[in-house]
């Protein structure tokens, strides 16, 4: 999955793109109904924030945000986030859908 990264007042160069790409694609490869995920790095005074929006099928869509004073320690604290979400949010679909009987199950068969 193509991960979109975005610096403001940040150069995001090779080397920090590596990381991201390192740190988020394990991450959202464990959830098929992801399609787009973006980065967001941002540094204001003495502060890095990390934003991950990651977007999907059936309405999903998470962001997580974290601030500290290293942009590295931001970017993992946000990726943690962001995969509890996903957990959260792929556990609360089986749970939905787990219930549901089959339209084959309900019927009963006809005898001719």
């Amino acid at each position: 999955m193509d991960i979109q990264i975005t610096g403001r007042n940040v150069t995001v160069n090779d080397g920090l793109k590596e990381y991201v790409d390192g740190r988020l694609g394990p991450v959202l490869a464990d959830y098929a109904r992801v399609e787009s995920c973006h980065a967001i790095l941002a540094h204001e005074k003495y502060r890095f924030t990390a934003e991950i929006i990651v977007q999907g099928r059936d309405k999903l869509r998470e962001v997580a945000q974290e601030t500290t004073d290293d942009l590295y320690a931001s970017i993992d604290a946000a990726a943690d986030k962001i995969d509890k979400q996903l957990r959260k949010s792929r556990e609360k679909m089986i749970d939905k859908h787990h219930d549901r009987q089959r339209l084959a199950d309900v019927e009963e068969p006809s005898e001719a």
